[in-house]
């Protein structure tokens, strides 16, 4: 429907040699349900034919009725094509923009508002940055777009106001962190698809102050950007996923920051940590522990020109040769070795990159619901039956060895599944973090080729914001407890049985407790971790300010933040420090497990030292024997319980065996060659057509 044109200018004279404030009105028109953008004019006359910092536009007025204000993107438009993002889907389900003003010093940003909006507040993007110079006299516009269904509005009327010495918004010059500028071109970012933007990446290098006004010195281009998260989704400052594109919006691996050359990022807002510490600290302590985790930049944002604060720029989950450095599996590897990796799997919410997948065979302690075991590598679009066939087979196979009577046998329990030491260490990062998330959410392993190991490894850790103490559910905030201990009947996401089920065996609970009392006497001493954070807030301290005047939440409640509230930085600093020096003490009082370093022998002492071809096989398979084994042998086959099958004397010849494997069920087995005193094994999967 055409919007209906009215406009009223209030003309005042010059007045000792100023011009007093103006302002102009129009009607407005209804607002398209869940349709396309709507433009409405309003015409301005007899003005100066420049507005600068001396007369310019001082403030915007809406009156708005609809049902659902977080469905609304609402942009003003000026005469030059200059856009100012005023409120784009803020008040979650209330009603109404009623008398809403906006002025770039008031104190309450839109983004923290709450509907029905009333009263004045700061836009999502400066409204002085019109003031540039441009000829007022001419068509402005208000575009409002409706996003979402069955809710309908009404755009009542609008105004915008000029006047002498427009008051400057909070602005942002320089910092000494890394600036990232995006334009999303008066787009605004939704949680799918993503839109196109530009990014600008200013950073002059160590030392040296980068400036809002320098020529990106990183990057300058076209990239996707989209919403990501899940709860946080609802926090005023957004997290976002983006992908570095050419022309034609094609990914385009790109180094950012010294990092290896990709096209998936993240700009994680971290907003219920007001630290910013939480998840590089989980991340640097398990870099440092020899394992892979995503490398982070600490940066300030600016987004349509508005200043958003600090952010983490980081690398997405991704299977890469930089990041899960595992096999790439295409749809040609469907036999063999080929068929066996590279897999990455999580437990998570099914919210996101959730690519299938299947329930836990078994159910968790305290609770009937199964957890979820999903597929995160392949995508779900590109994974072939075959391929979800085998890794489920080896993933149950794990699982009833694991919940079987002979689970804590070296040869044929749990242990010729996993890679226990990662098992162990993401153990104690979820335990020292007591991350309330940790093994029911954000929880990732994955699986190589056979050839490459071929056991399940755990981790990247990942989603740490609100660990650390910094959650008042679930025990969160309590220095005492186990977080793998917590199941409820109610809660979405269950912990599996796994963790229980490994404390339960002397060898993972002894060896746990070795490399917790290794770690404590360097890595994770008290003096290192304190260290790690005054490193830290030193890099922070001045952005870290600019970020608290954008979201004044210093002291005020945010999910899930546990009370009382440090109303200052360094208060939320000593407040990290005192949680984890006093978690740390209780570990050391209550972990399981006597250390023990004789007889422990290599964590993984079960890996296989033969070779299988074709392995999955439904027939027959060979295995490929070491040139010094010859002779007299027992040839043995376990099940998925550890319980031996079929055994019986062999006499070898050659570099071959071949084995008929028809007398076998299908799953995982496990043979075994034993020669005196040396024993030979290798994991076959049985896989009938």
């Amino acid at each position: 429907m055409k919007p209906i044109f009215t406009s009223l200018c209030l003309l005042f004279l010059l007045v000792g040699g100023s011009i007093k404030a103006q302002t102009f009105s129009a009607t407005g028109g209804n607002i398209p349900d869940n349709g396309p953008a709507v433009r409405f004019p309003l015409f301005v006359s007899g003005l100066p034919n420049s507005i600068d910092s001396s007369f310019g536009l001082i403030n915007v007025c809406i009156n708005i009725t609809h049902t659902y204000d977080r469905d609304l993107q609402i942009w003003l438009i000026a005469p030059d094509s200059t856009y100012i993002e005023l409120s784009s889907r803020n008040g979650g389900s209330g009603n109404n923009y009623t008398n809403t003003c906006f002025y770039d010093t008031v104190p309450n940003s839109i983004l923290n508002g709450m509907a029905p909006f009333n009263g004045s507040y700061q836009p999502e993007s400066p409204i002085n940055i019109v003031n540039n110079s441009q000829d007022p006299n001419a068509v402005w516009q208000l575009s409002i777009r409706d996003v979402g269904a069955t809710d309908v509005g009404t755009l009542n009327s609008w105004s915008i106001t000029f006047g002498n010495n427009p008051p400057p918004a909070f602005l942002v010059t320089s910092s000494n962190l890394p600036i990232i500028k995006i334009n999303t071109y008066a787009q605004t970012i939704l949680d799918d698809p993503k839109i196109f933007a530009n990014m600008q990446i200013i950073d002059n290098g160590p030392g040296i102050r980068n400036y809002v006004s320098d020529i990106p010195t990183m990057y300058n281009g076209n990239i996707g950007i989209e919403l990501r998260g899940s709860s946080s989704q609802g926090f005023p400052k957004l997290s976002f996923g983006l992908e570095t594109w050419d022309s034609l919006g094609n990914d385009m691996d790109t180094s950012l920051f010294g990092m290896p050359s990709e096209s998936d990022w993240i700009l994680n807002a971290n907003y219920p940590d007001k630290t910013f510490m939480r998840n590089v600290l989980a991340y640097d302590l398990s870099k440092s522990m020899g394992y892979y985790s995503s490398r982070t930049q600490y940066c300030e944002l600016f987004l349509n020109g508005q200043y958003r604060g600090i952010y983490i720029f980081m690398e997405k989950i991704k299977r890469d040769d930089g990041r899960i450095d595992i096999a790439k599996l295409t749809a040609a590897d469907t036999t063999g070795d080929d068929l066996t990796g590279g897999y990455i799997l999580k437990v998570d919410k099914t919210t996101g990159s959730a690519g299938g997948g299947w329930n836990s065979l078994y159910n968790p302690i305290s609770s009937t619901i199964k957890p979820l075991i999903q597929v995160e590598y392949p995508d779900v679009d590109d994974i072939l039956p075959v391929q979800t066939n085998y890794i489920k087979a080896f993933h149950d196979s794990f699982e009833i060895a694991l919940n079987g009577p002979n689970f804590t046998n070296p040869a044929t329990g749990y242990r010729h599944f996993l890679d226990v030491a990662s098992w162990i260490d993401y153990f104690i990062i979820n335990e020292l973090s007591k991350s309330v998330d940790g093994y029911r959410i954000s929880t990732f392993y994955y699986k190589d080729k056979d050839s490459n190991g071929g056991l399940l490894k755990m981790g990247p850790v990942w989603d740490y914001d609100i660990a650390w103490g910094n959650a008042n559910y679930n025990g969160g905030d309590i220095i005492t407890g186990y977080a793998y201990q917590f199941n409820s009947p109610s809660a979405g996401q269950q912990v599996p049985f796994w963790w229980n089920k490994l404390l339960q065996d002397p060898y993972f609970a002894n060896t746990l407790r070795c490399r917790w009392n290794n770690l404590r006497t360097n890595l994770l001493s008290t003096v290192n971790l304190y260290n790690w954070i005054d490193s830290v807030g030193v890099i922070l301290d001045e952005s870290q300010a600019r970020n608290f005047v954008q979201w004044p939440i210093l002291g005020v409640y945010v999910w899930p933040n546990p009370t009382p509230i440090p109303t200052t930085y360094l208060g939320v600093k000593q407040e990290l420090k005192g949680w984890i020096v006093n978690r740390a003490a209780w570990l050391d009082a209550n972990l399981p497990g006597n250390c023990s370093l004789a007889g422990l022998g290599n964590l993984n002492e079960t890996r296989t030292n033969l070779i299988a071809y074709p392995n999955p096989a439904t027939e027959s398979t060979w295995l490929l024997l070491p040139e010094n084994l010859k002779g007299l042998a027992q040839l043995s086959f376990y099940n998925e319980l550890g319980q031996i099958i079929a055994s019986e004397k062999i006499t070898l010849q050659g570099k071959e065996l071949y084995i008929d494997v028809q007398h076998l069920n299908q799953g995982l087995h496990l043979i075994e060659l034993r020669q005196g005193n040396v024993v030979y094994r290798t994991k076959l999967m049985v896989a009938y057509e």
